[in-house]
């Protein structure tokens, strides 16, 4: 990863001459922390798939949170009071933005314990409850967001089109079983599109010392969702012991429970009987949807990020992940009956 030009340092006052190193683990956006005597801020290039005006949705969530005393990254302007840079490259026009720093807090892959996923829980929760009054027309939409079924078409398109691909033998019976969950699968469409994070992955939270969650980064993805798919990628990723590449998964359903008791500790009274029957139902589908996501892209392999430091090539990754998410999605099938009394008994 290179190093921010010195054009884009440029346009922020007092971070013209800022030391940058990279910063975080995140694969989508590269991210630099830049120290200076200004002080602190964060600095990321965005991947292509966010567009520029998605600062406009930022800004409008971290205004709001900010309001109700929440503690958020908030952007930092360009000198020319723009809430993101612009820079021609030969092969695209890249998007530069600077965040505020928000000092002794820590980012966790994996939950440290069982209650930790309470924590995290509460802390989405008041997330949530902080936007519920937020009047906001999102200006980014990211196109089929969620949308399971057009997931699934893809990846049988990639079926039927690689068949030559070094991993087809691999990716084909697993891409079966997949397409024949997915297409079970009920429809979540008919619920409220509540104000969402969107990628709530434990990574995206950020704790302090005694494991307190204190704020959600990685805002590029805000917007509105059903809930039990908002709460359903939190859960998948907080309740996974086995974490994100491992290829055996299976949801705790300890987990589960008190980490939608921490939300609702946090939410109240917010969930619906109808989102709160759909939780599981929820899960179930984001591990479904990922899996085949990962499962297409083993074969495509140009979208997911990948560790090449791990793994050989982005296909070799993607068809870890692939198989890591649908054993999840597995034991969450297999344990439905267990992970919705947990549920109801969390909501009550």
């Amino acid at each position: 990863m290179s190093l921010p030009p010195a054009e884009v340092l440029a346009r922020y006052a007092g971070f013209e001459h800022a030391a940058a190193r990279p910063y975080g683990r995140g694969l989508i956006n590269d991210t630099f922390l830049l120290e200076s005597a200004a002080g602190r801020c964060v600095l990321q290039r965005l991947h292509p798939v966010f567009g520029a005006a998605v600062h406009h949705d930022i800004e409008a969530v971290t205004a709001h949170l900010a309001r109700k005393g929440l503690v958020t990254p908030r952007l930092v302007p360009a000198r020319d009071g723009a809430l993101w840079v612009e820079r021609a490259t030969d092969e695209r026009v890249e998007v530069w933005r600077a965040q505020t720093f928000v000092p002794d807090l820590v980012t966790h892959d994996r939950l440290a314990h069982d209650r930790h996923a309470f924590a995290a829980g509460a802390l989405v929760g008041r997330f949530h409850r902080a936007l519920a009054d937020l009047e906001h027309e999102y200006r980014f939409v990211r196109a089929g967001v969620h949308d399971t079924r057009a997931h699934l078409a893809k990846l049988a398109a990639a079926v039927d089109a690689a068949r030559d691909h070094r991993l087809y033998d691999a990716v084909a019976p697993l891409a079966a079983e997949i397409l024949a969950a997915g297409a079970a699968l009920p429809a979540l469409s008919s619920l409220p599109q509540r104000h969402s994070h969107g990628d709530l992955k434990l990574s995206n939270l950020l704790f302090d010392a005694e494991l307190r969650g204190v704020c959600l980064v990685d805002l590029d993805t805000v917007g509105r969702m059903a809930l039990p798919l908002e709460l359903g990628d939190a859960l998948r990723s907080w309740c996974n012991p086995a974490g994100e590449d491992a290829t055996d998964c299976a949801v705790s359903a300890e987990r589960v429970g008190l980490a939608v008791a921490g939300y609702a500790s946090a939410a109240g009274d917010a969930v619906t009987r109808d989102e709160g029957a759909a939780l599981v139902d929820g899960l179930a589908t984001i591990c479904v949807e990922l899996a085949a996501r990962f499962a297409a892209d083993a074969l495509l392999e140009r979208y997911f990020g990948w560790e090449p430091s791990r793994h050989p090539s982005r296909g070799a990754h993607n068809l870890v992940r692939a198989r890591g998410q649908w054993s999840l999605a597995r034991s969450v099938l297999a344990g439905r009956a267990d992970l919705e009394a947990r549920v109801a008994a969390a909501l009550v």
